[in-house]
């Protein structure tokens, strides 16, 4: 078994300093200069800055212009409460999460917050939708598996993102909330065109229990909390993922933490980046199952159980998504929804 709770393989977190202001985070910046990545989907807002002559990258968030922060109810910036708990700092050193400093308290109601990252750009995953290399699809998978073999067994008692919102993503009530604003993101929106579309075009079996689940998340949320949990970073997608020359994982923008498990960071991983997977999304799942026990994680008496539960809900998530795209795709996570059904 890899490093938990139980055998201290992450004991003695070091809490990490926040400032209370923007002026303190950046003391002594200078040559901000705004900038927006085509993967910068939230709402927040970036700028390059330099400090002593190294370049950061300036992350500003606050849940009046992050429809993702509102959807997700995080109100005082959760990417601020793992880096303040010190959670960050336990990742493997395969992993390079790039941040170095946070600000809380800022804008209206103090909710929101800053984070200082190093500036990794040269290094992240190309936007686009060209196949990634093999080796750099295998590094991720693996060290995805290290990340969660690091923190098995981890419990949240620091508040961040909860288990039964996981499933909530793109719910009809996160869709309405942007519907009543005038849709100020286009995510969204394109989200509601995709649930109607998804209503037309999935399977009615298929289209009656997202249905059913998209109302009641919690029933998957139920279903696989008799599995192990660990800690989630919540988006590995292409355009957070990067690779040093020295082999390690730039993973950033850690927006949805919490605790939860492995297979819904795999789920979200095959579903995003579909386009650019290098390998089909079975060799891809038995590539991060070998990864586990390689990393010291035994699968056997649990697998299956949160695999399929977990692969049902990345549809319960992104079934909008899917149903935009080819048929072949929405056929795989279709019978994947069926698989998941016989554990509810």
């Amino acid at each position: 078994m890899g490093a938990t709770a139980a055998d201290g393989g992450y004991a003695g977190l070091a809490p990490r300093p926040v400032a209370s202001s923007l002026e303190e985070l950046i003391d002594g910046a200078t040559g901000r200069r705004p900038f927006r990545t085509s993967d910068a989907k939230s709402g927040s807002s970036f700028e390059r800055i330099e400090i002593g002559g190294e370049r950061y990258v300036l992350k500003a968030m606050h849940v009046d212009d992050d429809w993702l922060a509102r959807s997700m109810g995080d109100l005082t910036c959760r990417q601020v409460r793992v880096w303040a708990a010190g959670l960050l700092e336990a990742y493997p050193p395969a992993i390079d999460h790039t941040v170095v400093g946070a600000a809380s308290g800022l804008g209206r109601n103090g909710w929101g917050a800053a984070l200082l990252m190093r500036d990794v750009s040269d290094r992240l995953v190309p936007a686009g939708d060209e196949t990634v290399p093999l080796d750099l699809h295998a590094g991720f998978l693996d060290h995805l598996a290290e990340l969660s073999a690091r923190f098995w067994g981890w419990t949240d008692t620091v508040g961040l993102t909860p288990p039964s919102l996981r499933w909530a993503f793109f719910g009809d009530a996160m869709l309405e909330v942007e519907r009543g604003r005038g849709w100020p993101d286009e995510v969204p929106r394109i989200a509601a065109t995709g649930w109607q579309a998804f209503a037309e075009r999935a399977p009615e079996d298929v289209h009656r229990l997202v249905t059913e689940l998209r109302r009641a998340p919690w029933a998957i949320t139920e279903a696989v909390a008799v599995t192990p949990t660990t800690l989630l970073h919540g988006d590995w997608k292409m355009g957070n993922l990067g690779r040093h020359p020295d082999g390690r994982t730039i993973l950033i923008d850690c927006a949805y933490p919490g605790e939860g498990p492995a297979c819904h960071e795999l789920g979200w991983y095959l579903a995003i980046n579909r386009a650019r997977l290098p390998e089909s999304k079975e060799a891809s799942i038995e590539r991060f199952r070998s990864s586990l026990e390689r990393h010291g994680v035994a699968t056997s008496g649990w697998w299956d159980r949160q695999l399929d539960l977990c692969l049902m809900g990345t549809l319960v998530q992104f079934g909008w998504e899917k149903a935009l795209g080819d048929d072949d795709e929405l056929a795989w996570w279709s019978d994947r929804v069926r698989a998941g059904a016989r554990w509810l």
